[in-house]
């Protein structure tokens, strides 16, 4: 994201007259340079201000401000800060809480019927009042208008109704247990009716009318303008309202920073930069906040392709994978060593991938090749793909082959293959790549959402691998009937207590498949002056904008 970093105002030539000149001087000296703003189309405002209002900068830009077309960090994390779900998160916790619902569903015994109370005296920016079939037919205007991330529901949701003014009732296609946590989807929020209609493809992408804590007052190029909503129904804001400023590069954000033209600097600066910001932070000169990420990276294996076809090469190459390397080399220490699939965010995580193999395990990665007939005159060579414009995953990638050659005598040669991303990511579910390395990120916060979208196979066998389902758009064309079987278990468990002891098993059926091998989850660095306090992430990694306030 762009911000501005322009210099100070230049002068015209020297007037003859000492007068004008000595007004001149006066000008010059009352006008230092300084960090001046952009002029966005809108005219909103970009710099710091002492009217308690924050500046925020970011190099992400939104597609679409529409939440029904809206499936991108960039336009999700301002949804977010202007609407309301019927379920959100607590910063620091994956449990879910009742916002626009007043109670947690009351689920039906077969598990398709939701019923959900909703919360009374709301009202939209635009002065529509909110009730059921308001809610009613926002969620149904996410599944009818058929944007980017309507699948996330039409999947799902067989019909929603309002059943009492307000009382919503969802019925669904098949059980999903994580069903209340895809209600908390920054997407689906509440809209108002007036303001919005349903239909394929009418979409409104240059405004937004919710029931958030923020009403949208400007929209421009470079930048927006977030004035508190003086009829909202909760908490109001800590600020007065919120600038938002887009830089067109990491560079320029960083500078924005430094230069204090922004209060709050989050995404995305490159690794250099966080080290030098955090090291600034660490002598007082401002301040680091630091998160958990929820996006996770790891190496998927094509179980269709040579020599990855032989389970013991996937698991000499599980038996080699050094993360405290791979962090420090290709991430500057800026991540988590990840041993599964599902994060450690979530307490069903277990470090499998740590027990049984590892880091760094040499020896037995040399047997194991050995055991599967390679040696170093008939090496096993792996072809390792990965995005050319992804930094991380490219060091990441070289530090592997690196290894490969340090360490296993040649017996396992890494040959290491950059590709632009749009046609890594249309090629890998083709099945052109041996191995690739994927960032995965969540669309919402559960354990099924790092399961179902790696494992499930609609359509394939033992001996074909998958030749129709999630597994094959990731790459691995894993399939297990086993595993099929406790991805639908998991989704039908309403228990927590007995959901946790499936998760428990497909982990333990993925360490010994080996489809994929999980690498690292990312850590966020959110970065703030002094004096901007209660500057917050959510679970979902959203900026919490109207937590923020300066001198308190």
């Amino acid at each position: 994201m762009n911000w501005f970093a322009l210099p100070g105002r230049q002068w015209g030539r020297m007037k003859k007259f000492l007068s004008l000149f000595c007004l001149c001087l006066v000008l010059v000296i009352s006008c230092t340079p300084r960090q001046q703003t952009t002029t966005s189309t809108s005219g909103a405002t970009n710099s710091p201000t002492g009217d308690g209002r924050i500046t925020v900068g970011t190099t992400l830009k939104p597609r679409t401000l529409d939440p029904a077309d809206a499936y991108e960090s960039a336009s999700l994390g301002l949804v977010f800060n202007m609407s309301d779900r019927l379920y959100t998160y607590e910063p620091g916790s994956t449990e879910i809480q009742p916002q626009l619902a007043t109670a947690l569903p009351k689920v039906s015994q077969d598990g398709l019927t939701y019923t959900i109370p909703l919360r009374q005296g709301v009202v939209f920016h635009d002065g529509t009042p909110f009730n059921a079939k308001a809610m009613e037919f926002s969620i149904r205007r996410f599944i009818e208008n058929k944007g980017k991330p309507s699948f996330l529901l039409s999947d799902t949701v067989d019909s929603v109704k309002a059943t009492g003014d307000y009382e919503l009732t969802i019925q669904l296609k098949k059980p999903f247990a994580a069903f209340p946590s895809l209600l908390a989807f920054s997407g689906v929020c509440a809209v108002s009716p007036t303001a919005y209609e349903i239909g394929t493809g009418k979409f409104k992408p240059d405004t937004f009318v919710g029931t958030g804590p923020y009403k949208l007052a400007q929209y421009g190029t470079d930048s927006l303008r977030f004035d508190v909503f003086d009829k909202y129904w909760g908490e109001k804001p800590k600020n007065q309202g919120v600038n938002v400023q887009i830089q067109t590069s990491p560079v320029n954000l960083f500078n924005a920073f430094r230069t204090s033209a922004i209060d709050v600097a989050y995404l995305s600066l490159q690794p250099d930069q966080i080290n030098s910001l955090e090291a600034g932070a660490k002598k007082g000169d401002w301040q680091s906040i630091t998160a958990q990420g929820s996006v996770v990276t790891f190496m998927a294996l094509n179980r269709n392709q040579q020599p990855l076809d032989k389970l013991e090469v996937r698991q000499a190459i599980a038996s080699i994978i050094d993360r405290q390397i791979l962090n420090k080399r290709a991430l500057f220490g800026q991540a988590e060593s990840l041993y599964s699939l599902i994060p450690t965010t979530f307490n069903v995580s277990q470090p499998v991938f740590k027990e049984k193999y590892g880091d760094a395990n040499f020896d037995r990665a040399k047997q194991l090749l050995a055991a599967a007939g390679f040696s170093q005159g008939n090496p096993a060579r792996v072809q390792i793909w990965y995005p050319a414009s992804s930094a991380a995953r490219s060091l990441a990638a070289q530090t592997l082959k690196a290894i490969a050659e340090q360490n296993l005598d040649g017996i396992l040669q890494i040959e290491v293959s950059p590709i632009e991303g749009p046609t890594f990511y249309k090629d890998i579910s083709r099945g052109l790549y041996p191995a690739a390395l994927v960032d995965w990120y969540p669309d919402f916060l559960d354990p099924d959402n790092y399961v179902q979208p790696f494992l499930a196979c609609q359509k394939g066998s033992v001996a074909k691998g998958c030749e129709e389902g999630a597994s094959q758009t990731q790459g691995s064309f894993y399939y297990s009937e086993a595993v099929n079987k406790l991805i639908d278990q998991q989704r039908q468990e309403q228990d927590s207590t007995s959901r946790q002891k499936i998760f428990a098993e497909i982990q333990t059926q993925i360490v010994n498949d080996i489809p994929y091998i999980p690498l690292w989850q990312n850590t966020e660095y959110v970065f703030a002056h002094k004096g901007v306090n209660n500057v917050q992430l959510d679970p979902s990694k959203n900026l919490v904008y109207k937590s923020i306030v300066k001198g308190q």
